[in-house]
């Protein structure tokens, strides 16, 4: 089942696209980097892999098209970013076809951060993975997340696996860094993306449907 949907952040109108296996057992929200939007090719992969194995998905817009075309600074506004995923948690709960189901985030780049600090933000999110992110952004609310934190990284994209290394000492809640062998910072080699899908899959079995 796939459905459209509409978040209400602060005004905004927020559009997403929900899909809900017939056998879903728990939803990952997804937020996406900057520049980017809910039709990213990479994050859509992804999600494909984690429907294919029981997991409804939701893409979403953390800006709208008006916002987006007026200024570029929004998608570096992490704090504003991080409002509209915890919105998103808080709504998707009342859609009917995924009511009751357990809540992951799946963040890339800079939706890294702005998923670690929903999730310490709100205590129904039991699982975060990190694809590519900048989770050194989300800075003090990183010793506050409580959820399972994996951050995955490209072998070739050294800064950001710095960043990430710096940023997995301040987080309290069990984390685990996992550098996939030849991928550069967007997963573009052949077989590294599906090896993000394959840990993402993993990482929220073990931790929201276990």
């Amino acid at each position: 089942m796939s459905v459209p949907v509409v978040i209400s952040s602060a005004g905004a109108e927020l559009a997403g696209d929900l899909v809900v296996p017939g056998d879903a057992r728990a939803i990952v929200v997804f937020a996406h980097g900057s520049g980017s939007s809910r039709h990213s090719l990479r994050n859509r992969a992804v999600a494909e892999v984690l429907q294919d194995n029981g997991f409804a998905t939701l893409l979403l817009d953390l800006l709208t098209e008006d916002e987006d075309r007026r200024t570029t600074e929004l998608r570096f506004d992490i704090p504003l970013l991080a409002d509209r995923v915890v919105t998103a948690v808080e709504q998707i709960g009342d859609q009917v076809v995924v009511r009751g189901l357990p809540i992951g985030l799946f963040g890339a780049s800079t939706g890294a951060a702005a998923a670690l600090i929903a999730a310490a933000r709100d205590s129904s999110v039991r699982a975060v993975v990190s694809r590519g992110g900048r989770p050194d952004l989300a800075g003090s609310a990183l010793a506050d997340v409580r959820a399972p934190t994996l951050l995955i990284v490209g072998e070739l994209d050294q800064q950001v696996l710095e960043l990430n290394q710096q940023a997995a000492q301040l987080i309290t809640a069990p984390k685990r860094i996992e550098v996939v062998a030849g991928a550069s910072h967007l997963f573009e080699e052949p077989g590294t993306l599906e090896h993000v899908a394959r840990l993402a899959t993993n990482w929220f079995h073990e931790h929201l449907t276990a």
